[in-house]
């Protein structure tokens, strides 16, 4: 059953005009566009964080990631000495991960529709939290079975630079500012491009403190 403070807070930016930013083709910023719904996205993400905690896990080769992570859906993107992988189950207890709230998953179809990914039907979100000084090197998502599917990812908190560059890892990358609410969309000509977060700065936000909480949603199968 759909969740009435879900469908309100829907309802009241139905007619809002999406602030859009071409990144590349295929790929675009929704400047804003999840701030109407950040107490609600923050309630719900607690109680993703009570069955399933941030922990920073190992990269194949034995490195810690400097970004925390955890996920909810039916599938979630899962890294350790045996490879990259999306997995039922939290490898921490077995279980499977929590399920996708509503608000993660229309907000998701809403936003890539509103970037040209109409149908959009996640199965998968990501969910990171950087700490100042934390990053994310130049990588392509490209584990998942389906990438005719786009990526949607939601910043919360505080600010980050967005690397955001070509189909090869030597092109060099564009820096776009995210700021708390900002939505990127990429998908199409643009889907595996390769993308970053630069090492965090510090600071403080209002709702956050001092971090970014970063929402990835994946068509994993």
């Amino acid at each position: 059953m759909r969740n009435p403070v879900t469908a309100d807070l829907f309802e009241s930016v139905r007619t809002v005009p999406l602030l859009q930013e071409t990144m590349a083709e295929g790929a675009v910023l929704l400047r804003g566009y999840a701030r109407p719904f950040e107490l609600e996205l923050m309630r719900v993400l607690g109680r993703i964080l009570e069955q399933a905690p941030f922990r920073r896990m190992l990269t194949p080769g034995g490195h810690q990631m400097s970004v925390a992570m955890t996920n909810c859906g039916s599938y979630g993107w899962v890294t350790d000495r045996t490879g990259y992988r999306y997995d039922p189950n939290d490898p921490e207890g077995g279980k499977p991960w929590p399920p996708m709230p509503p608000v993660f998953r229309e907000l998701a179809e809403r936003a890539a529709g509103g970037a040209g990914f109409a149908g959009f039907s996640p199965d998968a979100c990501l969910i990171n939290c950087y700490q100042p000084g934390a990053r994310m090197s130049l990588h392509q998502d490209r584990d998942e079975h389906d990438l005719s599917a786009p990526i949607v990812s939601v910043s919360l908190g505080l600010p980050a630079t967005f690397l955001f560059g070509g189909l090869k890892r030597s092109d060099k990358p564009n820096r776009f500012r995210l700021e708390h609410g900002d939505i990127a969309v990429w998908g199409g000509p643009a889907r595996l491009a390769f993308h970053g977060v630069a090492p965090l700065a510090d600071g403080e936000h209002t709702l956050l403190g001092r971090q970014r909480i970063n929402l990835t949603f994946r068509k994993a199968r």
